[in-house]
């Protein structure tokens, strides 16, 4: 039998459908939630515990370190598919010969060199490559009527994104980043399937970020709806369709353009000047449940498909999905909560701290408005929950 690794921030999904498939599945994860499936060749950096808290994401993540944790399973399988949190081009030459999935992202992952690749063909906002804080307000200066946003130059996740604003107090936790003209309006994303020679968007979808729900320029990444429709983009959209067929022919094209392989993710801004394109993440994305709920399909297996020369026959959409990721609104102990509808669950008495991932809601209806309704309404008793059990109460 074949061997699989799967690694990365979080692989308990692809797991789940991994297991489904004739192949020997080896995995490692910085997280390993309560649901996370077991399997024989397992490895797990953040080890939850009772009364121990899970730390701050941001300071002690490092994809670099999985790879380096999992040199062993390297050498011993067949393929490899790295997920969110690790990119190809972290590991050695000869495994990426393993890697099931885009190799060549360079030009992707580097935001600045993915705008200077397309800025001539696709609709983008203006970006600089910036050495220091005292060098964007400069170049801000030239722009009077834009507002920017300052962003890594490489990274995922909507992390570390901030406003352009009159305070040189900004701090950065990386050292290269790019200023980028702040494009406000609706979110969205396409999910391609791709092989050397094909490219097909499996569905758009309404992209969800913390902004979304606070209008707080917080553009962390929250969740996904879908399929794309005129009601799941929440916003009134005089010809939906050709905003549909525009996606769809853009993605698929932009696929092409980077020789995107297996499972792909190009996001989008949509406001009234017409479809923005944000960036492109190689690699299987945070849709990827939502995608199985709606179209009754295994997402691993039409990524590896692809992989090696194939796209599926793409259904029609059964229902609706929405995932919603928590982050919890205190410092709290974790106590398992009776809801049929969350996912990535801490282990019972670990402690989550404020603002930091807690949990994910997932599901599906045939009725849109009952599923934003019931995920909604479990929102809101996760984040009841997140107060009941907070700690450190003033």
């Amino acid at each position: 039998m074949e061997k699989l690794l799967l690694i990365g921030i979080d692989t308990r999904s692809m797991l789940k459908s991994a297991l489904k498939l004739d192949y020997d599945i080896y995995s490692t994860s910085y997280f390993s939630t309560s649901d996370t499936p077991k399997t024989k060749n397992q490895k797990i950096i953040l080890k939850e515990n009772d009364g121990e808290s899970c730390g701050i994401f941001e300071d002690n993540f490092n994809g670099k370190s999985i790879i380096e944790l999992s040199k062993d399973y390297i050498d011993e399988v067949d393929y490899i598919i790295p997920i969110s949190g690790v990119s190809p081009a972290d590991f050695k030459k000869r495994d990426q010969k393993k890697i099931l999935g885009t190799k060549d992202v360079e030009n992707i992952e580097n935001k600045y060199k993915f705008y200077n690749t397309i800025k001539n063909e696709f609709s983008t906002p203006l970006t600089f490559n910036i050495n220091d804080i005292d060098e964007a307000f400069e170049i801000n200066k030239n722009y009077p009527d834009i507002q920017f946003i300052l962003k890594p130059i490489q990274g995922n996740g909507g992390y570390d994104i901030n406003l352009l604003n009159n305070s040189k107090d900004i701090e950065f936790n990386w050292t290269k980043f790019i200023m980028q003209e702040y494009v406000s309006g609706v979110n969205l994303s396409s999910s391609v399937l791709s092989t050397k020679h094909d490219s097909k968007t499996i569905t758009n979808t309404r992209l969800l970020t913390m902004n979304d729900f606070k209008n707080n320029y917080d553009f962390r990444y929250i969740g996904n709806i879908l399929p794309l429709s005129e009601k799941s983009i929440m916003r009134e959209i005089k010809n939906f369709e050709k905003l549909n067929e525009e996606m769809e022919d853009t993605s698929e094209n932009i696929a092409k353009k980077f020789k995107l392989i297996g499972s792909n993710g190009i996001d989008y801004i949509l406001n009234k000047n017409g479809l923005h394109v944000i960036e492109v993440n190689p690699r299987l994305q945070g849709t990827f449940e939502c995608v199985e709920k709606a179209f009754g399909i295994n997402m691993l297996e039409a990524h590896i498909k692809a992989c090696k020369g194939e796209i599926i026959e793409i259904p029609k959409a059964k229902y609706y999905a929405y995932k919603k990721i928590i982050y919890s609104k205190t410092r709290m102990k974790y106590y398992t909560l009776d809801l049929d509808n969350i996912y990535d669950l801490p282990h019972v008495g670990s402690i989550t701290e404020k603002d930091e991932p807690l949990l994910t809601i997932i599901d599906k209806n045939i009725d849109f408005e009952k599923l934003y309704k019931k995920v909604e309404l479990t929102s809101k008793i996760v984040n009841e929950a997140s107060i009941k059990y907070q700690l450190d109460k003033e």
